[in-house]
């Protein structure tokens, strides 16, 4: 009888887009899902989930602290653990779920040649976290990988990861789209919360007053990052016409029933491409916001700025 496969996810993206490739029939007929423990917005992505009707033979585990002996799929190419287990204990197939923008990196790497370590964007790593990136990508090719994915992908950057012998499925949340929704925010204006001002990438000062000047023109319904800031949080909460509303679970599982005339607006964010999917058909605008010049700090390099908003067009 095959092993249960096993998929170990970090944030509540990975979680939601584990659970669409076991409905897909990537990681066969049997998956646990493991969330890393410690992480508050996982327990209330996976309390959200257990609420549905999970595909069948799926499982979400209770949180570890600790890999799983096997690991058949993960959201993070890019963590040193999960690199090390599958240098040390991954099995043949390996299946990799969305993880954000850091998707569209490691598809890059993938393509760009054998021997380009997998490393983060802004890594800045000593020489064991090098060769361990080396080591990973080696191991990957190695092997036989399926990126899982709802994300746009160039048509030349899909021809270089296919010819790098990568399989590149590409998803639009069947299984969460088949889920009755359930009722959204009464505001006609829904806002995400961004982790760039945390992440010292835009001006805080430029955020807040976007925010005061749109919610003086009608009330918001605001829906914070999982990374933002709680002062942040806080200072948002204290304007008028702002309705925050308690973060944890992803856009995708707690915005899925808004209603046609309302619309969502975020700065470059993956959920931007998600929530079209999700929400189009209903008559939902998914609006991105282009970050003016002077909101970016000098931490954000044009070539950064470009990445971040490749995939919010």
């Amino acid at each position: 009888m095959r092993e249960r496969a096993s998929a170990w996810v970090e944030s509540p993206l990975q979680m939601l887009c584990a659970v669409e490739a076991h409905h897909a029939g990537l990681l066969g007929p049997a998956t646990a899902v493991v969330p890393r423990a410690g992480q508050r917005a996982l327990k209330a992505t996976r309390r959200e989930l257990r609420r549905m009707a999970l595909p069948e033979g799926l499982e979400l585990a209770e949180p570890a602290e600790h890999l799983p002996r096997r690991l058949d799929a993960a959201g993070d190419a890019f963590s040193g653990r999960v690199q090390l287990r599958w240098l040390t204990a991954g099995p043949r197939r390996l299946v990799v779920v969305d993880d954000g923008l850091a998707t569209i990196r490691l598809l890059e790497l993938l393509a760009a040649g054998p021997y380009r370590p997998l490393l983060r964007a802004r890594a800045r790593p000593g020489f064991a976290r090098a060769a361990l990136g080396l080591a990973a990508a080696v191991r990957l090719r190695a092997s036989r990988v399926t990126v899982f994915t709802a994300l746009p992908v160039s048509a030349e950057l899909d021809e270089g990861v296919r010819r790098a012998g990568v399989d590149l499925v590409r998803h639009d949340f069947a299984w969460l789209r088949a889920q009755p929704p359930e009722p959204g925010p009464a505001e006609r204006t829904v806002v995400l919360g961004t982790a760039l001002v945390r992440n010292g990438l835009v001006h805080r000062d430029r955020y807040l007053r976007w925010l005061t000047n749109l919610a003086g023109e009608e009330p918001l319904a605001y829906y914070p990052h999982r990374r933002e800031d709680p002062v942040d949080v806080a200072l948002i909460r204290e304007r008028p016409g702002i309705t925050v509303h308690e973060g944890g679970a992803p856009a995708e599982l707690t915005l899925r029933g808004l209603d046609p005339g309302q619309r969502v607006l975020s700065l470059p964010s993956t959920a931007i491409t998600s929530l079209r999917v999700l929400l189009g058909s209903r008559g939902v605008a998914v609006e991105p916001v282009d970050v003016p010049d002077d909101w970016w700090t000098s931490r954000a390099a044009p070539a950064l700025r470009s990445h971040l908003t490749g995939v919010t067009g």
